[in-house]
């Protein structure tokens, strides 16, 4: 009988095999210590955090503590129960009034995760007969929730508004469909076409959800994501996102204007069946809401540092993922698994943390994917720079000249 890891076997070799060649491991790195937004102690050593989705800094905001602080002392560490049971204290309440302030939308559901949130939307929310078009690129999330469910699946190219239009006229006639959108695609960071995509989803008569998850806080005037700034508030059915980026604690939830949506909290399997988020996060987790919808300065400061990271890092030679700074997500491409383990080696040694993008998250591409905070300071955005370029260099990277 064969062993049930076997089919990951070639996966195991990789692995052991950039172990062996004497390369840190970029997978189980452990940070013993952090200081602020920005910076960390790895074996004690202190590095520039450069990846870590703490797009508006707000882990370490005071008045943010300040309210976890409280909330465990008055409540307690945990609620021991579902939502639909006994865990539904008054701040998962306040939390979601603070998205519907936020958002300003009728409804808000806040689940224990990001993942969850798109697992108990689109595993619910399309049956037998109904049909989920997505984009190729979506998130892991996003696919494993339309498993979970039994509506038909249909794929578009990555945000290619001819594809999304020539899908739709397919589907048959009278069958309900659900459109899934990303405002930003967190592996390269590219922002989808959302003011033409959503105008031809609309004309195909479907529902529309948008993942804002690496958009909330520093897109649109108030931060709500790129279907704020793209003008489509309206016509977005479902906004799917997660406190574990901008937000700076952990869970996820969904805020919608549609008047049925009260009933996903007795359908949504991934709320219904889980443990509802600790009093002290959900407090946090309000306290930075209500701080991010004002935040102009700091989404300022984090638009003109990503611009500048960006641009000095192609000028530099190194391959990026897209042509401008799209998003606070830049992402370094390297020629192959090895040179990109090396890569994050070097940058480790310089003091600098990316992310080093595993293989199967991103088929036939090799990232390193760097993700700024707005609390980097312009001194510190510069000495990323220069040790990029000094990492460059001891990893025996080829730059274009």
């Amino acid at each position: 009988m064969p062993d049930l890891f076997d089919k990951f076997q070639p996966l195991i070799d990789q692995y052991e095999g950039l172990m062996a060649s004497g390369l840190r491991d970029p997978f189980h790195l452990q940070m013993d210590e952090i200081l602020s937004p920005t910076r960390a102690v790895v074996n004690g050593r202190e590095i520039i955090l450069v990846g870590t989705y703490n797009y508006m800094g707000m882990t370490f905001d005071p008045d943010v503590i300040e309210a976890g602080q409280k909330a465990l002392a008055e409540f307690g560490a945990g609620t021991t129960g579902s939502r639909v049971l006994n865990g539904t204290f008054q701040g998962h309440a306040e939390c979601e009034a603070a998205l519907r302030d936020f958002y300003d939308m009728e409804h808000a559901m806040v689940f224990s995760t990001g993942y969850q949130a798109n697992l108990g939307l689109m595993s619910a929310i399309a049956g037998r007969g109904d049909y989920i078009v997505l984009d190729a690129d979506s998130h892991a999330s996003i696919y494993d929730g339309c498993a979970m469910g039994n509506a038909d699946i249909v794929r578009f190219k990555h945000n290619d508004v001819a594809d999304l239009e020539k899908r739709l006229k397919r589907i048959p006639d009278g069958a309900g469909v659900l459109v899934v959108l990303e405002g930003v695609y967190s592996m390269v960071g590219d922002i989808a076409p959302l003011k033409e995509m959503v105008a031809v989803a609309k004309a195909a008569g479907a529902m529309i959800a948008v993942d804002e998850a690496h958009a909330m806080g520093f897109f649109g005037e108030h931060g709500r994501g790129v279907f704020e700034q793209a003008g489509v508030e309206d016509d977005v059915d479902f906004v799917v996102g997660t406190f574990s980026k901008s937000v700076g604690t952990v869970g996820g939830f969904i805020v919608s204007n549609h008047p049925k949506f009260e009933v996903l909290r007795f359908v949504a399997r991934p709320y219904v069946y889980t443990a509802s988020l600790p009093p002290a996060v959900v407090a946090c987790s309000a306290a930075s809401i209500r701080k991010l919808k004002y935040a102009h300065n700091k989404r300022a400061h984090l638009w003109e540092a990503s611009r500048h990271l960006h641009k000095s890092l192609r000028e530099a030679g190194f391959t990026l993922g897209t042509e401008t700074a799209e998003s606070a997500i830049i992402a370094v491409k390297m020629p192959d698994q090895e040179t990109s383990a090396k890569m994050w080696t070097a940058l480790i040694e310089e003091g600098v943390y990316v992310n080093m993008v595993p293989p199967q998250a991103t088929p036939g591409l090799h990232l390193l994917r760097c993700s700024l905070c707005a609390d980097h300071t312009s001194a510190q955005v510069e000495e990323i720079i220069a040790r990029f370029k000094r990492a460059a260099a001891t990893a025996g990277l080829p730059l274009k000249a």
